[in-house]
């Protein structure tokens, strides 16, 4: 087992990748309004203003300084590959944001980037043939990004997710003397939080195809680089899904849902788990906040399969769970099958103005306060 470092050190981090996400974002915001760097309102979305689109580059200088920070020393190759992995997806979604880049352009942009990481000594280990195992690894850097990148479809939903998760990572890295995992997994979450401060609902900014792309790439890193001494193969991997469990599941509903509907997967729509949230009648913020309280479940449930429950157990859960899952995907098609793009837009607004000042009252002041004042 790797020798932990002082707890302190990942506070440090965290701090540091907040920071830096949290002082970048205003700078983000100019250069956006100056160079018209915007999302413009379209039927398919929640906002009835252009927002500037850059505060993915604030996650991302959080990312990268957070690790610059650690340093991870012993592990610096892999270290390096994670960098440059995330810098190169975050251009990717960069470009994309200003240019609207083909879905293919896109898969082969991220399969490149996963490649490369695999490279550098980051990917699967699960067969005795190497190619099958790059072939494994691209397809779970892919997937992960790109659920991230579908979950970015409310104000803070995307960063609070990758928060929540990758708090879920942090821990499960510190009980298991992991290093870089904890590492990486303290910049990320760091990073999130700093940038949230602004993303909350009413969001000021959004971190767009940048920074959604660039929290899957990191996530699904750490998923791969996660393991358990003791611990038989299926049930360690059990783990990273089980964490990331609201993100994929979102992906099952969104793309059973455009499929019954002859749409594109890729193609926009009101049709994601947290807009059907709203479609029953929670506000704006419930509906997040709900999404985050998920998601930090499913990171406890992954830490009862690490460190509680036994392999037969594992299973019995996480079977128990693909049923819920299916059964829920079955239900929301047929209860709440997604709204007109027309009548989403007005339900929203109610969503957004009125509700949503009951729950979580301090919370909510609280950084609606500090977002004024800033």
């Amino acid at each position: 087992m790797t020798p932990l470092r002082p707890l302190l050190q990942y506070v440090i981090v965290a701090a540091a990748a907040a920071l830096i996400a949290f002082l970048g974002t205003p700078v983000t915001l100019i250069i956006a309004r100056h160079l018209g760097f915007t999302d413009q309102p379209k039927p398919h979305k929640f906002h009835f203003t252009p927002v500037p689109l850059l505060g993915g580059v604030a996650i991302w200088a959080g990312f990268i300084g957070g690790l610059m920070v650690w340093g991870g020393a012993p592990e610096f190759f892999e270290l390096a590959a994670i960098m440059a992995g995330g810098t190169a997806v975050a251009i990717l979604g960069l470009i994309d944001d200003r240019m609207n880049l083909s879905p293919r352009a896109k898969l082969l942009g991220q399969a490149a980037a996963a490649v490369a990481v695999s490279v550098g000594g980051i990917h699967v280990q699960l067969f005795a043939q190497p190619l099958f195992n790059l072939v494994l690894t691209v397809i779970w850097i892919v997937a992960i990004t790109n659920a991230m990148n579908l979950q970015d479809n409310m104000d803070g939903l995307a960063a609070g997710v990758a928060a929540a998760a990758a708090g879920s990572f942090l821990l499960l890295a510190v009980l298991n003397g992991q290093v870089l995992v904890a590492g990486l997994a303290a910049t990320i979450l760091g990073a999130c939080l700093g940038f949230l401060f602004y993303n909350f609902q009413p969001a000021v900014t959004f971190m767009g195809d940048t920074g959604s792309m660039l929290l899957g790439f990191s996530l699904a890193v750490l998923g791969i680089k996660l393991s358990f001494d003791g611990l038989h193969t299926d049930q360690s991997w059990l783990v990273p899904v089980l964490v990331l469990g609201l993100p994929l599941f979102d992906v099952a509903l969104v793309v059973v849902s455009r499929w019954r509907r002859g749409v594109p997967w890729w193609r926009g729509g009101v049709d994601h788990t947290s807009h059907r949230l709203v479609q029953m009648g929670l506000s704006h913020r419930r509906a997040v906040i709900a999404l985050y309280v998920v998601t930090a479940v499913l990171g406890l449930l992954a830490t009862a399969v690490a460190y509680v429950v036994t392999r037969q157990l594992a299973w019995v859960l996480a079977l128990s769970l693909g049923a819920v899952a299916l059964l829920l995907i079955y239900l929301l098609e047929h209860l709440w099958p997604g709204a007109q793009p027309g009548a989403w837009r007005v339900n929203l607004r109610v969503a957004v103005i009125g509700g949503g000042t009951e729950l979580l009252p301090v919370l909510e002041a609280c950084v609606t306060l500090g977002r004024h004042v800033a």
